[in-house]
């Protein structure tokens, strides 16, 4: 067994129920990648050089669709239809384009040096599914630069089904996560004000290609070696060769581990690994090894320059680790420190579909003193899953507590960015983006599966100034029980079908008790409709599905442009009581209310400082047979 037991699998794969940011050229200028800048508080304003929300990223973002472009522009409907082949609804904004024929382009001019570029595309699938390979050329100011090679590998699921282990590589009528990222070091530095041109030429050999978005960023130089670590190389570790450097990893963890080294570097360049990187576990305590990696730092020379990466699926690597853990990554029980490379996994699904698994970046116990800074990961089924039930060797037992991510860059998953559970407390994730995940791009889930549920609930866990994109299953941030977790000042964007925020009682946790903080977040085209789009579910939705959810605060928040309701109270067993809503705008609830109280919703909420407009379905909307009150702010009305 591994931290996925028969309770940890469930909520990984199954859901039942319920700085300076990212900016984009748009016509005129820098503006936000959501609303124009008139409908953004000065104080919570989005563009480059503002810190008050989002967090702080080296690169600069470009809207396809804000370019110029020959091609056809894809525009998602008024519902933001998903699941069956929508490439708009799956599109930051909701607009993308889609390039047809030889000639065809995007174009957009930068406002920023660059000497990298990130194309978040859509091509086609194989007729039998597992992807195709193909190019689009790059310009410069008119020049030729160079090929970019695309993939769909790791894109394409198919199916009607909502549970995510329904769903198959295998072509049907219904497809979803459509896009995919390609990414490449340029060959030279290009000024601001180059004009670049991402167009398919005739030996192009996608039959359409579907544009997104475009990362600028001037990547610095790899960082040297510093002087107390040990490289991978003095351990046999050959970069750029395509040959397995795991056991040469592996050696130089363990070696720091046992003290004989006091740092593990790894150098720059393409790193192949086929197994996670763990501690042994003599004692062979249960079927597949439980026991991570302690005591250690590990650094590289940048996330763009030291890459580890994997060709195996983790389903077909074998070795010690369970295949859901995946064949890539690490494993960390305790006080380790990992920063500047990138973890690239191998998943193409997030499991069920003949076995095949997906894998899990880092995983493990996590315990104190452990810190992750700028790592990039991408292709996995999770990337980050902090906890393992206390029955997962608990001699080991070691919630993570005060565990600190910042810098993190997380892509292309099949399940969660990173999952706070098992009694994880006083932890952090910071200044880090999230952009395409399959669930939950931040979680507190508060398990029971602890030590002590008296003392274990997740607790005092913070996620600020985080930018997360496209989550094309599940919410952008979500809580699940457990007690004075906060969320604030982060920018959520495009949620498919789900809320941007959740509070939540489904999958079982620990009760939610003391306060639950969500202040200073900006929310724009989040919500959406699932669960055989019967649900719908609004920008924030609190969801006492089965326990009450007392100490809703929800504060200084804006909230835009919202496929259903600004804020809802769901129908569940159980009651809000006492929510408080101060100093929140909402605005331009496409398909729902600005504020909602479902049919079977219980409890009550105090408004102030509140503005509504541009509401479908009215600004405070209490539906027939409801047991919630709402006091204060626009006066509530009835459906």
């Amino acid at each position: 067994m591994t931290l996925v037991t028969r309770k940890h699998t469930r909520r990984l794969r199954r859901r039942l129920l319920g700085g300076v940011p990212v900016v984009a050229l748009l016509a005129g200028g820098l503006l936000p990648a959501a609303p124009a800048a008139a409908q953004i508080p000065a104080d919570r304003d989005v563009r480059a050089g503002a810190a008050a929300q989002g967090a702080t990223v080296p690169y600069t973002e470009y809207e396809a669709e804000n370019g110029t472009y020959e091609g056809t522009l894809l525009k998602a409907d008024a519902k933001r239809t998903f699941g069956h082949t929508n490439f708009a609804t799956e599109s930051s904004g909701r607009s993308s384009v889609r390039l047809d024929g030889t000639g065809d382009y995007v174009e957009f001019t930068s406002t920023v040096p660059t000497n990298s570029l990130v194309v978040r595309n859509s091509i086609p699938d194989a007729p039998g599914g597992g992807g195709t390979e193909a190019t689009i050329s790059v310009y410069a100011d008119g020049k030729f630069v160079q090929k970019l090679d695309l993939s769909s590998q790791h894109s394409w699921l198919y199916g009607n089904s909502d549970d995510p282990e329904s769903l198959t590589n295998t072509p049907q009528a219904d497809a979803r996560r459509l896009f995919d990222e390609a990414h490449t070091l340029l060959d030279r530095s290009y000024p601001e004000g180059t004009t670049f041109r991402l167009q398919r030429d005739a030996d192009d050999s996608a039959s359409y290609y579907v544009l997104d978005l475009v990362d600028l960023e001037q990547v610095a130089p790899p960082a040297a070696k510093p002087a107390e670590c040990t490289s991978i190389t003095e351990y046999g570790a050959v970069p750029d060769d395509g040959k397995d450097d795991t056991e040469a990893l592996q050696a130089a963890v363990t070696a720091d581990q046992n003290g004989d080294t006091d740092c593990v570097w790894i150098p720059a360049g393409q790193w192949r690994q086929e197994q996670k990187i763990l501690t042994d576990d003599p004692q062979n305590r249960g079927q597949y090894n439980q026991v991570g990696i302690r005591d250690v730092t590990i650094k590289g020379a940048g996330m763009w320059h030291s890459q580890l990466y994997t060709l195996t699926q983790p389903q077909d690597a074998g070795g010690i680790n369970h295949p859901h853990e995946g064949n890539f990554g690490f494993d960390i029980d305790d006080n380790t420190q990992i920063s500047d490379l990138a973890v690239f996994g191998s998943g193409r699904i997030r499991g069920g579909d003949g076995g095949a698994e997906g894998g899990v970046g880092l995983n493990g116990r996590f315990g104190k003193n452990t810190k992750i800074s700028n790592v990039w990961i991408e292709h996995a089924n999770v990337g980050v899953w902090v906890g393992r039930d206390y029955d997962n060797i608990p001699e080991l037992w070691g919630p993570g507590d005060g565990v600190e991510f910042s810098g993190m860059r997380i892509r292309d998953t099949y399940a969660d960015g990173i999952n706070f559970t098992n009694g994880t407390r006083n932890s952090t994730v910071t200044n880090s983006s999230f952009r395409t995940t399959g669930d939950d791009s931040l979680a507190v889930w508060a398990s029971k599966y602890v030590k002590n549920p008296a003392t274990d609930a997740g607790h005092d866990n913070t996620f600020s100034n985080n930018t997360i994109q496209l989550p094309w299953r599940a919410n952008g941030i979500a809580v699940y029980g457990g007690h004075d977790n906060t969320v604030e000042n982060n920018l959520v964007y495009d949620t498919m079908n789900y809320p941007g925020i959740m509070l939540a009682t489904d999958h079982d946790p620990l009760p939610f008790s003391g306060r639950t903080l969500i202040s200073g977040n900006g929310l724009y085209r989040t919500g959406g409709a699932f669960w055989g789009e019967a649900q719908e579910f609004g920008a924030i939705t609190v969801f006492p599905a089965s326990q009450d959810i007392p100490g809703v605060v929800i504060e200084n928040t804006d909230i835009h442009d919202s496929t259903y309701d600004g804020i809802q109270f769901k129908n569940g067993g159980g009651n809000v009581p006492d929510a408080k809503i101060t100093g929140v705008t909402i605005d331009k609830s496409n398909n729902g209310s600005g504020i909602l109280a479902m049919g079977g919703a219980r409890g009550n909420a105090t408004l102030s400082d509140v503005t509504i407009t541009g509401s479908a379905e009215g600004d405070v909307v209490i539906e027939p047979g409801s047991q919630f009150q709402i006091t204060g702010g626009p006066a509530p009305g009835k459906k």
